[in-house]
């Protein structure tokens, strides 16, 4: 049979059960756009930016499990969607990059658009694929697919050049790669079982790449009697209800009950994390050693904190295997045969965790009336409203670390961040595509009010696609995250100040309702509003005056790690800048 490349392209797709391409069409790639207006099975939608469609295409993954797919033009599509690519890249996120070339039949020089490609985006992409031929690009793009999920997962990118998207070619289906097994290191399982046997009170440290264990992380942590403990994009992997669920992170940017816990704990099991920066609050913490290190990557096994045991392997695999060398297998109510080493405190264990988080409510809802809206008075409403299947969506800044420590979620997929790249701009694209993928849950994007100002507009899409996601923008009208650390290192803000603009009159214009929120004692009734909207099909921004006078946990973590790392002289004068400065503040200060 023979085919244009466009339709193989969308064949290929089709068969790999990916439901939407987000981008915008350009001379280049019209063809395919034409070849996936005809398509059933996949969705192609117009952005209004391709930054937003590389974001739009991680989230499809992260709230949905199934692959997404950024489809952009030659060049200046390419180079817009850089940083959404380089956040699944950072964040092993996996994604199809679909990239259009410049044709490659004719030998002329100097085409529009034409750069490396390639070499642009081999530092930010798993692999770097181009068919040369029209019976290349179904094997290729499959390829690329499988690439990206196994592994440690993350973009691929997949240049097709605009003649191949033309002409027609011999097409012949062939079924898909197939997927590589799991390998299970089983000696070094054992080595871990050996250490994990006697251990007391070990610490499980548990990152995105644990969430295939499912329900066999918590059959683990009940067994060894754990207290559990999550990266930022790990959030979700294990219930946060469950009474041995201690904070997501730990160390200097986590509260006192966590640390004092921490202390107590005599090896740490870490499942699919990399002991990032952004995850250890710049490093800010030390593991409870021995460490036993599992990650399928293993370039992030002991990079940053020496592992005793590193297992490379999938998680799943390696918790079950776990769970059998220490006696779980088919014991009832979580209970396991590790238990026979006696209770080493559980039931104290569990007071301990459950009056430290009864603590922390208490100080954060204990300033609900102040001036603006309280962050966690307005996270726990959101989260009663909404129910525990909502998705939420954030933006690089303190919302990101707000939305962390006072949402509690059952199961992941329900926090989507960037996190190790952090990008702004990241919660409303993402909120759309969420929505996207997962239709039966309610969204709710939470925005800075410098993020929104980057893809803000793609609130348009949203309304042109009826999407009907609840965007909540945190507005106190400065760089928040960045302004605490101005004010509390430097002793003054500079250049963290937004010009302000009238959001109501700009949703207005992009079809969009707008809410007001301007005290704790509105909260429900705007937000039961802004969910009546959003049942009624239509997008909805929630206006919010956010009160950002408390600083989180998180913030007050890293600024403390990273002052007493500086050299006492350093220290010194960092502290005497910031206090004179406060007592007798620059005249230029703000501008």
């Amino acid at each position: 049979m023979r085919m244009t490349g466009a339709e193989i392209v969308v064949r290929a797709l089709e068969d790999e059960g990916i439901p939407f391409t987000f981008g915008i069409p350009g001379t280049h790639n019209i063809e395919l756009y034409d070849a996936l207006a005809a398509s059933t099975g996949v969705r192609p939608v117009l952005v209004t930016d391709e930054q937003s469609a590389s974001f739009m295409a991680d989230a499809v993954w992260r709230a949905s499990g199934r692959l997404g797919c950024a489809n952009v033009v030659p060049g200046a599509g390419l180079t817009h969607a850089l940083s959404g690519i380089a956040e699944a890249f950072m964040d092993n996120i996996p994604m199809l990059v679909l990239g259009c070339g410049i044709r490659r039949d004719t030998g002329l020089a100097f085409q529009l658009h034409d750069v490396d490609q390639l070499a642009i985006v081999r530092p930010i992409t798993k692999a770097q694929l181009r068919p040369e031929r029209g019976e290349e690009i179904y094997p290729t793009i499959r390829e690329a697919c499988r690439i990206a999920r196994e592994g440690a997962p993350g973009p691929v990118f997949v240049e097709i050049p605009a003649n191949l998207y033309l002409f027609t070619h011999d097409f012949e289906p062939a079924p898909a790669p197939a997927p590589r097994p799991p390998t299970l290191p089983e000696s070094d399982v054992a080595r871990a079982a050996e250490v994990l046997r006697p251990a007391r009170r070990p610490l499980l440290y548990l990152g995105l790449g644990a969430a295939g264990a499912g329900a066999d992380l918590v059959r683990l942590a009940e067994g060894l009697g754990a207290p559990v403990a999550t990266s930022f994009q790990g959030k979700g992997v294990f219930p946060e209800s469950h009474p041995l669920f201690l904070w997501p992170g730990f160390g200097e940017a986590a509260p006192p009950f966590v640390r004092g816990i921490v202390r107590d704990c005599d090896a740490t099991l870490a499942i699919g994390c990399k002991f990032g920066e952004v995850a250890t609050g710049s490093y800010g913490l030390e593991p409870p050693r021995p460490l036993i290190h599992v990650d399928i990557d293993p370039t992030v096994i002991g990079r940053n904190f020496p592992a005793d045991i590193g297992i490379v392997g999938d998680a799943a695999a390696v918790v079950r295997r776990l769970l059998e060398l220490l006696g779980a297998g088919g014991h009832a109510e979580g209970h396991t045969a590790v238990d026979a080493r006696g209770d080493f405190g559980r039931a104290e264990l569990a007071t301990r965790i459950r009056a430290g988080h009864e603590a922390v409510w208490r100080e954060w809802l204990g300033e609900v009336g102040g001036a603006g809206v309280t962050p966690a008075h307005l996270l726990r409403t959101l989260q009663q409203r909404f129910g525990p299947e909502t998705i939420f969506t954030t933006d690089s800044g303190n919302g990101t670390f707000l939305a962390m420590e006072c949402l509690r979620l059952e199961a992941p997929g329900r926090f989507l961040a960037p996190v190790d790249y952090s990008c702004m701009g990241y919660a409303v694209p993402a909120a759309i595509a969420a929505k996207l993928a997962r239709p039966d849950a309610p969204v709710v994007a939470l925005a800075g009010d410098g993020a929104f100002l980057m893809t803000g507009l793609e609130l348009l899409t949203a309304a042109s696609h009826g999407v009907p996601i609840v965007a909540i923008v945190l507005r106190d009208r400065e760089l928040a995250q960045i302004a605490q650390f101005q004010a509390t290192a430097l002793g003054e803000k500079a250049c963290s100040e937004l010009a302000d603009f009238d959001l109501a009159k700009l949703c207005d214009a992009l079809g969009v309702d707008a809410l007001a929120l301007d005290a704790d004692d509105d909260v429900a009734d705007v937000l039961d509003r802004a969910a009546a909207i959003a049942a009624a099909g239509r997008p909805v921004v929630v206006d919010c005056a956010i009160d950002y006078a408390r600083k989180t946990y998180f913030t007050r973590g890293v600024v403390r790690t990273n002052l007493l790392r500086l050299p006492w002289a350093e220290r010194i004068r960092f502290i005497a800048r910031a206090v004179a400065r406060r007592v007798r503040p620059r005249a230029t200060a703000g501008r």
